[in-house]
């Protein structure tokens, strides 16, 4: 690593310093904040302005502000920005040997944050999106043309759609469900704003603070941080190349007694791995033994090969509630999921809908049915999956050259890839190089080292990447 420093000034960052870009510049504005030369209420620079400002990444920016929001300096405001909090003084103490604080780790909202970020100079290997030029706009842009002309457009926009969501859609989601053998009709379809939300209408119908949810590990953070955000217990089972350790799952069910299980049956984040038959047909004698509500997240469903068995379709949505979205295949911003219930809880789910959305947006719903019906979503499946199959071979092989192995067979649009030293440290330097990755620790309930990480598959296949990758371990 160089002993470069950047921005410009007497307080330039320095990338030879003991210290990470982002833990500079973190420190920079924590001592100015408690110096008070950066007042309560006072509002941070924007990201882009902060970036631009000291000369580097956004992401570099983005991890400083998650750590000084983390040490209660600063508050994060809805789609305005960061404000230093109001803090209360520190009681007197002896002095004590300065010891250089621990950093703090790239979390679930930093990664998340990412997302929200312009396009940088680098690809970003740790983000779980397409790349922009990979999606279809045109396509997009037709639909809502189609949907929207003559009188269509009132009715859609001026009030307020079915609370269940929009008819056409739930008939086109029906059909598109029979193709992986689910057997759902219209009326046990709820749509929702994207399948995260999905999976919040289910948690908070069946599920109340206190209780227990099993879920894979390793898994989604982020689903981690949202079910603990509801004062629910997490309770992670060991995922397999072929699903969840089941000894370890009926332990766990004997002595928490769990009503639900939340699991990615198909391309599993972040493995890629998905669940043999044999596995489906245990883990739904083991649910129907205990009375265990299966919740199916099928979101990587248009990047996977229809035949892959789903649990919804082998108990025909019994103990299996099936939710799935469209943002990862379509835009990020079509925020358009759904479930499909079985029949007692329909009401239950639209209820809690009702609760936290109203509805859902129409235009965006017929759009997408328009899309459905025409196969027109179909062939950009087909297009783009042969994209991520290219570029699943070539991130592999580039892996490899520089050192680096599998953790489990390359699938799908993730890779679970061991690149032998921590990779939460790794992160930390390559984040102040402008690369964003996804250490495994985010992947954990508990935190844990480890020297696995997640990559997309789309988004590394820049030599570039690769190299930096292996001067950083190598500095490590």
């Amino acid at each position: 690593m160089s002993n470069s420093t950047v921005g410009a000034g007497p307080g330039a960052l320095s990338r030879g310093a003991d210290t990470t870009l982002t833990d500079q510049l973190s420190a920079r504005f924590s001592e100015r904040i408690r110096q008070r030369l950066l007042a309560p209420g006072t509002r941070l620079p924007s990201v882009r302005e902060c970036a631009r400002r000291h000369g580097v990444s956004a992401y570099t920016v983005v991890a400083a502000y998650d750590q000084l929001q983390a040490q209660g300096l600063v508050e994060a405001r809805r789609q305005r920005g960061f404000f230093v909090r109001e803090t209360m003084p520190e009681p007197a103490r002896p002095p004590a040997a300065k010891s250089p604080p621990a950093p703090l780790p790239i979390s679930a909202t930093t990664l998340m944050r990412g997302m929200f970020q312009p396009p940088g100079a680098h690809p970003m290997p740790g983000l779980g999106t397409l790349p922009i030029e990979w999606l279809d706009l045109p396509m997009l842009s037709s639909a809502l043309r189609r949907v929207s002309s003559g009188s269509q457009l009132a009715p859609l926009s001026l009030q307020y759609g079915q609370p269940a969501g929009d008819p056409r859609l739930r008939r086109a989601l029906a059909t598109r469900l029979a193709d992986h053998g689910v057997m759902a009709t219209p009326e046990q379809i709820i749509t929702t704003v994207g399948a995260t939300h999905a999976l919040d209408v289910v948690t908070r119908s069946l599920v109340h603070a206190g209780e227990s949810v099993l879920v894979d590990e390793p898994g989604w953070s982020v689903e981690y941080a949202r079910l603990a955000a509801l004062g629910l217990r997490v309770l992670p089972v060991p995922r397999g190349e072929d699903g969840p350790d089941l000894a370890v799952m009926e332990r766990l069910i004997e002595a928490h007694h769990p009503r639900l299980y939340v699991t990615v049956s198909v391309l599993h984040n972040p493995t890629g791995a998905s669940l043999s038959l044999g596995s489906a047909h245990r883990l739904l004698k083991l649910a129907q033994r205990h009375d265990l509500h299966i919740v199916e997240d099928d979101s990587y469903a248009h990047l996977a090969p229809a035949h892959l068995p789903r649990m919804a379709a082998l108990d025909a949505l019994e103990r299996t509630i099936y939710v799935s979205g469209f943002s990862k295949i379509l835009a990020p911003n079509w925020r358009v999921g759904f479930i499909a219930a079985p029949p007692g809880l329909v009401d239950r789910f639209v209820d809690t809908k009702l609760l936290s959305t109203l509805t859902t947006p129409g235009l965006l719903e017929q759009a997408l049915a328009h899309c459905l019906e025409h196969g027109l979503l179909r062939r950009h499946a087909e297009r783009v999956t042969a994209k991520l199959d290219a570029a699943r071979s070539r991130a592999v092989k580039l892996a490899e050259q520089h050192g680096c192995r599998f953790g489990a067979p390359p699938r799908g649009l993730f890779g679970w890839v061991d690149v032998g030293v921590d990779t939460e440290r790794l992160a930390r330097v390559m984040l102040d190089d402008g690369w964003l990755l996804a250490p495994g620790a985010l992947f954990h309930a508990t935190h844990r080292p480890t020297t696995l990480m997640r990559i997309n598959f789309a988004t590394t296949q820049d030599a570039r990447f690769w190299r930096a990758l292996a001067e950083a371990r190598s500095a490590l």
